[in-house]
């Protein structure tokens, strides 16, 4: 006999075998009504669960974590006069309601009546004058260059008084 005839003959004899005494499923029957007699399961109610209070930031009105840090020399610390403080009885000017870092010199012009320096922020481009105020701590404008704007800032000193802070906007190349 051929080696195929022979395999053939084995499969056939396999499936005929699978096929004999298919009514013989009384041990699947017993294990199934054993399994339906059972009393049911409980089932746990599943947890409740603890809200948590809703977070709030706060800190959106501090510096930036992105932006330099600024380097305090406690050593070469200036301390403050009493003589030097804002004046509360002064009227603020639009540009006072914005950070000074968020100012940027793009220009300065000139006419007769005198020269004026550009300054990008806050929504726009805008003219300043020596002795106008700008930022949030009494910046007010002292020298105007064509390469960089001078403003002497009043700061509390940490210990009841005021300090006069100087700052350099410079020109922003290309801008």
């Amino acid at each position: 006999m051929s080696p195929a005839r022979c395999f053939s003959m084995a499969m056939l004899f396999a499936g005929l075998a699978g096929c004999g005494n298919a009514n013989d499923v009384s041990d699947l029957d017993a294990y199934m009504n054993e399994v339906r007699l059972r009393p049911p399961g409980k089932i746990e109610p599943t947890p409740t669960f603890r809200s948590y209070p809703t977070f709030t930031y706060n800190a959106a009105n501090l510096r930036s974590p992105f932006s330099r840090q600024v380097r305090v020399d406690l050593a070469g610390q200036k301390h403050g006069s009493h003589n030097v403080k804002p004046d509360p009885n002064r009227t603020k000017q639009y540009l006072e309601g914005f950070n000074i870092e968020q100012f940027e010199m793009v220009g300065t012009i000139s006419n007769a009546t005198g020269s004026f320096a550009l300054l990008r922020g806050a929504g726009g481009v805008h003219r300043l004058k020596v002795g106008d105020y700008l930022g949030r701590n009494d910046g007010r404008i002292v020298a105007i260059s064509s390469s960089q704007v001078d403003v002497v800032e009043i700061v509390p000193d940490g210990q009841g008084a005021w300090l006069e802070r100087p700052r350099t906007i410079p020109l922003k190349e290309h801008s």
